[in-house]
């Protein structure tokens, strides 16, 4: 089992930041990714919804034989974690928990700010979560779909984005936060803009990297910890919108022009591979 790829899901190329971690904290282990960018944002959709198409990615990585899921997804996370897990024989890793742990580490004066997609501040699992954690914690929470729409359209760098992250990030100018949860694996792309506008005394804790040092202390108590190097060639990544264009996204974000991008076309059956 030690040899067996980790596999990764998401709503569409955000969680590729995860990929990101993974592949820095975790080199011997294969990547297996799926991301669902003709059907994102997951946001705004129902949670039944967003439950049905997370299963379509798990079932097809599951054909695959992964030894551990990574909800790369905060909205999936918070829609489909207990599902997954109930059902599921392998470890099943999400981004909430590890998110509300790194954001508690961090405060000072026990006021955290949520940047999220609409589903995960609606789904309210971050605030239930640190607020189960620590009852004087004051949670500020803020929907940020644009920003979303800013790194699936590749447009982190302009100057347009940087005026609408500005815009949305005043709603914290009263808060008196001290730790922004970046609770969207896509925000971390815009980690730069979003911690020159909070300024230096606001950390930014991205819940992604968290919830690989998670996958690493799991692999290691499981002893399932790949021992041997890998040629990355053998990582593989799927998308069932356009591949050139995740290609392009992903190879800028990950450093490597070489990577193996296939489309999955989705189907009544679930979600196949295109011939």
């Amino acid at each position: 089992m030690t040899t067996q790829a980790i596999g990764y899901i998401d709503s569409g190329i955000g969680g590729i930041t995860v990929a990101r971690e993974a592949l820095r904290q975790l080199p011997h282990e294969v990547v297996y990714y799926v991301g669902d960018t003709a059907r994102m944002p997951y946001g705004p959709r129902p949670t039944e919804e967003v439950l049905a198409y997370t299963w379509e990615m798990v079932d097809f990585l599951v054909k695959k034989d992964i030894k551990m899921l990574v909800i790369a997804c905060n909205t999936a996370t918070a829609a489909a974690l207990p599902d997954l897990r109930a059902k599921l024989d392998i470890p099943v890793i999400g981004v909430i928990a590890p998110g509300v742990r790194g954001a508690l580490r961090a405060t000072k004066n026990k006021r955290i700010g949520v940047i999220a997609t609409a589903g995960t501040v609606k789904s309210q699992a971050y605030a239930k979560a640190l607020e189960h954690k620590d009852g004087a914690v004051v949670v500020s929470q803020l929907a940020c779909p644009e920003f979303v729409q800013i790194v699936e359209n590749n447009q982190s760098d302009s100057a347009a984005a940087t005026a609408v992250i500005s815009d949305k990030l005043a709603y914290f100018a009263d808060k008196d936060i001290d730790t922004l949860v970046l609770g969207c694996t896509h925000f971390p792309l815009l980690d730069q803009t979003i911690a020159k506008v909070m300024g230096e005394n606001v950390a930014l804790v991205n819940s992604g990297a968290v919830a690989i040092e998670n996958v690493s202390a799991m692999l290691d108590e499981l002893n399932i910890s790949n021992p041997a190097s890998i040629d990355r060639s053998k990582d593989e990544y799927y998308t069932t919108g356009d591949a050139a264009a995740f290609h392009t996204l992903a190879s800028r974000w990950l450093n490597d022009d070489n990577l193996n991008v296939q489309h999955l076309a989705m189907t009544t059956t679930g979600l196949k591979l295109e011939n």
